[in-house]
């Protein structure tokens, strides 16, 4: 029985290994079916099976020729079961792991160190199985081979840490370097502020070695191209942009971010991410160019540590971090203002739920509260006798509250008082002249009071040492419509589709055109609703209204697809990389805009051959293949589209052929559909696609001399 599980375990040992390296010789060729995905995901739950059992069987290994040990026969075999053993899950792990890495979001040279050395674990493990019971297997041989095994599990786990935790994950803490500190008026939005946030929260899963859901957040560029779900955020919209649904999701869900287990943000840092999407972000915004008052500006600062000695320093001591914790709740947030000082800074939310009593509350960390943001909320003036007894307050909001100036008298005893936001309420200017006696204010905030111009004029002359912010100014000039807006569910239709169009701003006139001219007021087509085409239309379209300046020019394309075919199958497929729904991708009826990671384009270096069957013979006149260009992703128009069709696959003939012109510098990123017409007037089976991608990239593009991506979305055939 011994003798018969032990030839098992080596056949099975060595099946193992040839299929290890027919997986290593396949490549990039080899294509993991969706059913055997779940097998690759295992990787992560067994590989610490082999780590355990093979480190010690090594070290059984070393002492095995040592007097005490050699004559020993437990010693002995124990060593050869456990050697068996890690041997075969080493081998199940590496098969588990080159599946895994077949799957989108893995790749870069961190891959491949930890594939190369979790296949040595695995061959080398094999090795020493097969050789150890030779004559020629020493003692020196045997420490030589554990300490080899070992070295290889020691470094193919690093780098599986760095895939799953980030860069140098086993050895940040000894080799972290200190972050360089950046004064608040030199630091960037981005770069010093949101960046960190990324790198501490985000990166781990979203870096160059592993893009998880084909997102990586290490530059603009690739913030701003999103993953396969779509753009990361619409600037301005914090309510519709991806990464806060995300963030907000319950951890328990699926799709929160960062995953259960990793480091999860913070209040403040979620706070921040939705301020600099609030903002319309722009990566080379200096925080010192947001208004003072901004909430961004605000927060930001409070994280920024001056590069020189410059914070101020507080005579107070810090508040009890129980108290702190009592009077947080949903609608008051307590913070402090830097780390390790004293002062705290109060927002206080949701103006149903606001009373002075919230203010009242506050009497325990009276001293240490230094800015106070009661933005929106119901503040009367009785309430200003309650806020002037933080003594230490530096900061005060009071914008858009209901204050009308009579009790600002009361904020005279407030000594420490740089800002006072009023902006938003309604004063006179006798009621601004009883704050301007606090010598400490620097700057005030009176836009849309109420003022006149002359008074507020009068009012900054009469106290330069204040900045008086008075807010927008209109120039007279006419503000841009926004552009209409698409309300069809789709953009592929087979017989006709009924046209819907609309735009936010009441009373508009919306124009369009077919013809690829840029609509205008006067001569284009005015859209009314009921509009329908019965042929692939680009349909270009602006927006018009009296007193407005007109929108920008916004472009659709709809595509007729008489037919689709009842079967579709590869005969040479795309890249595993970009291999989206297989074949079935051509006729999902779902296009891929732009963003070609979004998975729903199939991308690949090599001729993409597809054969489509039809039960019932065809009348077919053209077949429109959607392709995209992207110069700078290496994506071409394919060189080449050939199409063949018959009664069947043993009977076809060549349909048509269309060459592409050849490609520039400067060829814009755009989505192109390419229609082959067909010289035949017979019905038809069965059809066979192939597009040929450039061979060569030119010499003028960075990856010149390599070959070229062809990438395609959608197939219309009419």
């Amino acid at each position: 029985m011994k003798t018969s599980h032990k030839g098992f375990a080596e056949g099975l040992l060595f099946t193992l290994n040839i299929f290890i390296v027919v997986l290593l010789v396949a490549g990039n060729s080899l294509v993991v079916p969706q059913w055997l995905q779940p097998v690759g995901r295992l990787h992560p739950l067994i590989l610490h099976f082999p780590i355990v059992i093979l480190m010690l069987g090594m070290v059984m290994e070393f002492f095995r020729f040592r007097p005490e040990f050699s004559g020993e026969k437990l010693y002995q075999r124990f060593t050869t079961y456990l050697l068996v053993l890690g041997a075969l899950l080493s081998s199940l792990t590496v098969i588990m792991g080159l599946f895994l890495s077949k799957e989108p979001g893995y790749e870069g040279s961190t891959l491949q160190w930890h594939k190369w050395f979790g296949v040595s674990v695995a061959f080398v493990a094999y090795i020493i199985y097969l050789w150890r019971n030779s004559s020629r297997y020493t003692a020196t041989m045997a420490k030589t081979s554990a300490f080899v095994t070992l070295f290889c599990l020691i470094f193919a786990g690093h780098f599986g840490a760095d895939l799953t935790h980030g860069e140098d994950f086993l050895l940040a803490p000894i080799f972290q370097k200190e972050k360089n500190t950046v004064s608040v008026d030199k630091a960037l939005v981005y770069q010093d502020v949101i960046a960190p946030i990324f790198e501490a929260k985000c990166l781990s899963c979203h870096n160059p070695d592993k893009m998880k859901g084909g997102l990586m957040l290490t530059n603009a560029a690739a913030i701003l191209k999103g993953g396969k779900t779509g753009k990361l955020f619409v600037k301005g919209q914090p309510a519709i942009s991806l990464l806060l649904q995300r963030i907000h999701l319950p951890e328990e869900e699926k799709k929160h971010m960062p995953p259960t287990g990793k480091p999860q943000l913070t209040d403040q840092e979620k706070m921040l991410l939705y301020l600099w999407i609030k903002s319309n972000p722009d990566f080379k915004k200096k925080v010192i160019e947001l208004p003072e008052t901004d909430s961004l500006r605000v927060l930001a600062s409070t994280r920024l540590k001056p590069a020189e000695s410059t914070e101020e320093i507080y005579d107070f001591s810090a508040a009890d971090d129980k108290d702190i914790k009592k009077l947080n709740n949903n609608y008051r947030v307590i913070y402090a203002l830097a780390n390790e000082s004293p002062a705290l800074a109060v927002n206080i939310y949701n103006k149903s739920t606001y009373s002075v009593k919230m203010l009242d509350e506050l009497n325990p960390i009276k001293k240490q509260v230094v800015a106070l943001d009661l933005n929106k909320m119901p503040v009367k003036d009785a309430d200003l006798k309650t806020i002037a007894r933080f003594e230490n307050l530096r900061r005060l909001n009071l914008n858009f509250s209901d204050i009308n100036g009579s009790g600002l008298k009361d904020l005279a005893s407030l000594k420490h008082l740089k800002t006072l936001s009023l902006a938003g309420t309604k004063l006179n200017p006798d009621a601004v002249n009883q704050i301007m006696g606090i010598k400490s204010i620097t700057e005030l905030a009176i836009w849309d009071t109420g003022l006149k111009q002359a008074e507020i004029q009068q009012l900054q002359a009469a106290n330069k040492r204040i900045r008086l912010l008075s807010g927008y100014k209109d120039d007279g000039r006419p503000l841009k419509l926004t552009s209409p807006l698409l309300k069809n569910t789709s953009q592929i239709f087979q017989q006709s589709f009924q046209l819907q169009l609309s735009n936010p701003i009441k009373g508009v006139d919306i124009r369009y055109t077919t013809d690829g001219s840029v609509p205008d007021s006067t001569r284009s087509v005015s859209y009314k609703p009921g509009t329908v085409f019965t042929t692939s239309t680009t349909l270009r379209a602006r927006a018009f209204k009296a007193g407005w300046l007109g929108s920008d020019t916004v472009q659709f394309n709809f595509y007729k697809n008489t037919y689709t075919p009842d079967s579709i199958s590869f005969l040479a497929p795309a890249d595993s990389k970009y291999y989206a729904d297989g074949a079935k991708t051509v006729i999902d009826k779902e296009l891929g805009g732009t963003n070609y990671g979004n998975m729903k384009w199939l991308g690949s270096q090599k001729d993409m051959t597809m054969l489509l069957l039809f039960k019932k013979p065809i009348n077919l006149h053209s077949l429109t293949l959607n392709t995209i260009r992207n110069i700078d992703g290496q994506i071409f128009l394919p060189v080449e589209i050939e199409v063949w069709g018959g009664t069947d696959e043993q009977h076809l003939k060549l349909l048509s052929t269309l060459s592409t012109a050849p490609p520039h510098k400067k060829d814009p990123v755009a989505v192109i559909s390419l229609e082959c017409r067909l010289k035949t007037t017979a019905s038809i089976s069965c059809i066979k696609l192939m597009a040929r991608p450039l061979k060569k990239v030119p010499a003028w593009h960075p990856a010149k001399g390599k070959p070229g991506w062809v990438f395609t979305d959608e197939l219309f055939l009419n």
